[in-house]
């Protein structure tokens, strides 16, 4: 079988099936006679889970490349600017803070500036002496002005949305404007050629439906490559406690009350309460290990979170429970069918990295989708050491929150930092850092999610030390490194004099929308 790889076939809609819809769908035209035709079929039944609601900064780069309006995307999802994560009381647990910021350290491709900083280390933090955005998140400021473009910025940024309007949005693009076809209807059976691939998937009232590849959206069911194919599930609960997480929406007091501009992370007894700020309300949930409290226990502690503002209503309002098996396919691609979102693996949402999985696996697809049938296993196993890669960066890094708590009011706590619960990747990484800061040769693929500065903002957020030799070096970049530390001081404090809050910058988009490049 050598036929050309013409029609791709979507499992599954929500967050996943439609941005990996739009992603593919912007890279190929699909009306064209040499295009690639695209068919998302969706139950009618199934619900958003919608746990993550934040992503990283290359979402902005999607949605100017699927041609969507930065303005209407705003106005369509309830999303407000996300440019960093705030973590409380990981460190110590006594109202201790600190940021990982979407802008990079100053002078970052220029020197490892964290060498320089350790000497300052007692006098300020990583991220206020590197970056503006520490300072603007604090003051709850806005990452550019109305006047700046759509997808351009002062400083870097992302999004918080909500999920379901985000997956309604997305279809109504991508039908109307990308050519994407939508079957909403029941898969009941999967049909296969002689030789494994998938041919067709039957559905109730549309018949079968066949393709040359097919994406499996189905999120923790993985129908495709979980239920058919039989792929192993790798569980990483042994490194990654956190299976259970308890959601609710918390309404704003006033419509002018100010929208956080980071994903706000509150360290409990045993696990972490998340608080993420749209424009309409605020999403809260608390993330948990069931093995360490129990579901009531950690239900009364996002309770308490809340109460001051819900007053007593904290105590009647309804939380969603949802259960996370945290790990990932032993492969992605097997044979013609792909898996992407929570069909492929799902990890708890520190650091939000489900969506921009989500945005990696539908742009190599789109980038590198095979010619035909005979070069699809190269590319799939291609895909597959990539992704498998990332996984183990990703759980690595979320690790690294845990192993520098020095937090003992719970088991918890300790059993994260023992070291049958540390990857051996990662305990040879924490040696190296004692005598060298992160940095490029610490990242094997120049385009891994969590880069070496996040480890440095991580790290050093949290009391980290490293120890550099005592050596002089032949050129001394310390007058460089001084430049850039006197440069952040004075861009942040323009910034500060001429960005408006984040709710501000919100309600301006709703009256005059953003300039258009």
């Amino acid at each position: 079988m050598n036929q050309s790889i013409k029609h791709i076939v979507i499992i599954g809609g929500g967050s996943a099936g439609w941005l990996s819809a739009g992603i593919i769908a912007s890279e190929h035209k699909t009306a064209a006679d040499n295009g690639v035709q695209i068919t998302l079929v969706e139950s009618p039944d199934v619900q958003t889970i919608g746990v993550g609601e934040g992503t990283w900064p290359s979402m902005r780069q999607t949605l100017k490349k699927m041609g969507i309006s930065e303005t209407e995307f705003v106005l369509n999802c309830d999303a407000s600017f996300k440019q960093a994560s705030e973590f409380r009381n990981w460190t110590h647990g006594n109202g201790d803070s600190y940021f990982h910021p979407f802008t990079m350290p100053a002078g970052y491709h220029e020197t490892n500036i964290a060498d320089f900083w350790q000497q300052h280390r007692q006098q300020v933090s990583f991220a206020d002496a590197t970056t503006s955005q520490s300072h603007i998140c604090r003051n709850g400021l806005a990452p550019k002005q109305i006047s700046t473009p759509e997808y351009s910025f002062n400083v870097n940024y992302g999004y918080h949305l909500d999920a379901g309007k985000f997956s309604t949005f997305l279809q109504k693009h991508c039908c109307s404007k990308l050519g994407v076809s939508h079957v909403l209807d029941h898969v009941v059976k999967i049909n296969s050629h002689e030789n494994g691939d998938i041919k067709s998937v039957s559905t109730r009232q549309h018949g079968d439906i066949e393709a040359d590849l097919f994406i499996d959206c189905t999120g923790f069911k993985s129908l495709l490559l979980g239920e058919h194919y039989g792929i192993d599930f790798i569980s990483q609960k042994h490194v990654l406690f956190n299976d259970r997480a308890l959601a609710v929406q918390v309404p704003y007091a006033n419509d002018n009350e100010p929208i956080a501009s980071h994903t706000i992370s509150t360290a409990q007894s045993c696990g972490w309460i998340w608080d993420i700020g749209l424009p309409s309300r605020r999403g809260i949930g608390h993330v948990y290990s069931s093995a360490h409290i129990s579901d009531d226990a950690a239900a009364a502690q996002l309770r308490e979170y809340i109460r001051p503002a819900l007053g007593n209503k904290a105590d009647d309002v309804a939380l969603r429970h949802i259960k996370i098996n945290p790990g990932y396919r032993q492969k992605f691609w097997h044979k013609n069918c792909v898996a992407i979102g929570m069909s492929a693996g799902f990890i708890e949402p520190l650091e939000a990295s489900a969506l921009a999985l989500i945005e990696l696996s539908a742009k190599m697809i789109a980038e590198q989708l095979p010619a035909n049938r005979q070069v699809m296993d190269i590319t799939a196993k291609r895909f597959n050491t990539k992704f498998n890669h990332r996984w183990q960066r990703i759980i690595e890094f979320l690790k690294l929150h845990y192993i520098l708590s020095q937090r003992d009011d719970s088991q918890y706590w300790r059993d994260n930092r023992s070291a049958e619960s540390i990857p051996e990747h990662l305990q040879e990484l924490m040696q190296l850092w004692q005598y060298q800061s992160p940095y490029g040769y610490d990242s094997d693929h120049s385009d891994d999610l969590f880069p070496a500065a996040s480890f440095q903002f991580v790290l050093y957020g949290m009391g980290f030390e490293t120890q550099l030799p005592n050596r002089q070096k032949r050129h001394d970049k310390s007058d460089m490194a001084n430049t850039f530390f006197n440069d952040n001081i004075k861009q942040t404090q323009q910034l500060m004099r001429s960005l408006g809050s984040n709710r501000e910058l919100i309600n301006k988009i709703k009256k005059y929308g953003f300039a258009k490049l």
